[in-house]
């Protein structure tokens, strides 16, 4: 018989206490697994997802970071706007010899947990996803450049909302400004489904930016002029019903007006104007007016480094402020220097801010979890190792019957080994399908915290590194039965 089986049935024969053991070292491994898995899709994930822009122009309050977990993964509202003209001077001004494309956003509230993100049908022609990938849809098409209330759902928000192209929605763009309400229930209507990404953009609801300045009185004013206004809540309620008091409609060729003037404002957002104040029928609209949350920025011309310096330890990295800008030397200066110095603003660099946050703070956690989880695996096998131990003293006759049979002193030694190889690899196989399924159980969660979809049955390579990890683990567990059983007197064991 191999000495494997007659390890297997040693282990049978003490099912309950051998289920024990290998459950508790399951337990270690599913931890292990759990951190490995999430640490590595989270990393992935976000680092592909960074990797779409070259820069973000965001507003000077907060962080980097915030801004670009604001204004890339839409897991945070950002703390302040910019002024709309930002963008004019990146498209077409004076900053728009380095600038190969810049597409504004602007972050509203949430439908059905939904991020809704307001910009230009550019997004979906001139950027990238994953640094080298098109945008395509999987039903309908893009927003027209004329389509204010037009809308474009990533696949999963489509999916987790049940919309379809044709339906219609409502939604409160700003938790700051209050909305117009117009006489319509539904406002947008969707043109397009994306097809799947990988990114957060498949749980994003992008809406026409126009639509935007309109419902927050940004933009052309007699098409506002139409309806009645109202108050929002204070988080801005979506889906919130109209009520017949606020459909009220007594201006004349509104239709033809709206469409004129939606033309004449998008024909001053491609045009390079020095004027600082837009046309809309009878009334003047200052740009000023006009606020976005960030800017999405590709160059012409990567930069290598971040525009960081050492602060006084040399361990943290901190960012030029405008101050410390303003006196570098013009013709040396990066772009991402120059806007800062020149205007009210942050640039942050989305694939630099992700790495410093997972090798500065979500790395070391992570290292943190993996040692309480090492530590766990260890108190596992002190306890399997115990089991066996203590095992020996019933099973000395069955070891002296085995030796009298012809068996050699290493065969013994190599059936425990294999016993507590077998144990150990139980547990892995324990502890990964627990993993996985605890993966599964907080995948939600971390779905609706930071826009990542994490797949519980996704390994990661790094998991290989436990099987080799548990057979030389079990190996210095079983050596101290092994040496019991090696020096078992078969004469005396015989003995009644």
């Amino acid at each position: 018989m191999p000495l494997w089986k007659i390890a297997w049935r040693s282990i049978q024969h003490r099912s309950l206490a051998s289920g024990l053991t290998a459950f508790s070292m399951g337990l270690g491994v599913a931890l292990v697994v759990a951190v490995i898995v999430i640490y590595g899709v989270l990393n992935q994930t976000f680092m592909r997802s960074a990797q779409g822009y070259d820069m973000v122009v965001g507003p000077p309050k907060g962080s980097p970071l915030e801004v670009v977990l604001g204004a890339v993964f839409y897991s945070s509202y950002l703390s302040d706007t910019i002024p709309y003209d930002y963008f004019r001077q990146l498209e077409t001004g004076p900053y728009s010899p380095e600038v190969e494309t810049a597409i504004p956003i602007a972050l509203g509230d949430h439908l059905h947990g939904m991020p809704v993100i307001a910009t230009t049908p550019k997004f979906f022609t001139e950027l990238r996803y994953l640094d080298r990938y098109n945008y395509s849809f999987r039903y309908g098409k893009n927003m027209d450049a004329g389509g204010d209330f037009e809308a474009v759902l990533g696949y999963a928000a489509a999916q987790k909302m049940k919309y379809h192209v044709g339906d219609r929605f409502k939604a409160a763009l700003s938790k700051r400004v209050p909305s117009k309400a117009f006489p319509e229930p539904d406002l947008f209507t969707v043109v397009g489904i994306l097809d799947p990404t990988g990114t957060p953009n498949d749980q994003a609801i992008f809406v026409n930016l126009e639509g935007f300045f309109i419902m927050n009185d940004h933009a052309d004013t007699t098409a506002i002029d139409k309806v009645l206004t109202r108050k929002s809540t204070d988080r801005g309620v979506l889906g919130e019903p109209t009520t017949p008091a606020e459909t009220e409609s007594k201006e004349p060729n509104s239709k033809e007006t709206h469409s004129k003037e939606t033309a004449d404002s998008t024909n001053d957002s491609t045009n390079d104007s020095t004027d600082d104040s837009i046309k809309s029928g009878s009334k003047t609209v200052k740009r000023a007016d006009r606020r976005i949350s960030a800017v999405l920025v590709l160059t012409k011309v990567k930069e290598v480094a971040p525009s960081v310096t050492k602060d006084f330890h040399g361990m943290d990295e901190v960012r030029i402020d405008r101050l410390t800008a303003q006196k570098l030397n013009p013709l040396t200066m990066s772009l991402s220097d120059r806007l800062v110095a020149d205007l009210d603003v942050q640039v942050a660099k989305p694939t630099y801010e992700i790495t410093r946050l997972f090798e500065m703070i979500v790395g070391r956690i992570q290292t943190v979890l993996i040692i309480f989880a090492i530590m766990v695996i260890i108190v596992a096998a002190i306890g399997m190792m115990v089991s066996i131990y203590n095992s020996m003293n019933e099973r000395r006759q069955e070891i002296a019957i085995m030796r009298a049979l012809g068996a050699k002193r290493r065969t013994v030694m190599s059936i425990i080994f294999l016993e507590s190889i077998l144990l150990s690899l139980g547990g892995g196989l324990i502890g990964m399908v627990i993993g996985h399924g605890l993966i599964a159980g907080v995948g939600p969660i971390i779905a609706n915290a930071v826009m990542v979809i994490v797949n519980p049955w996704h390994f990661q390579p790094a998991e290989l590194v436990l099987i080799p990890g548990l057979i030389i683990l079990a190996s210095l567990v079983g050596y101290l039965p092994a040496v019991v059983a090696y020096r078992t007197d078969v004469a005396q064991s015989l003995n009644p």
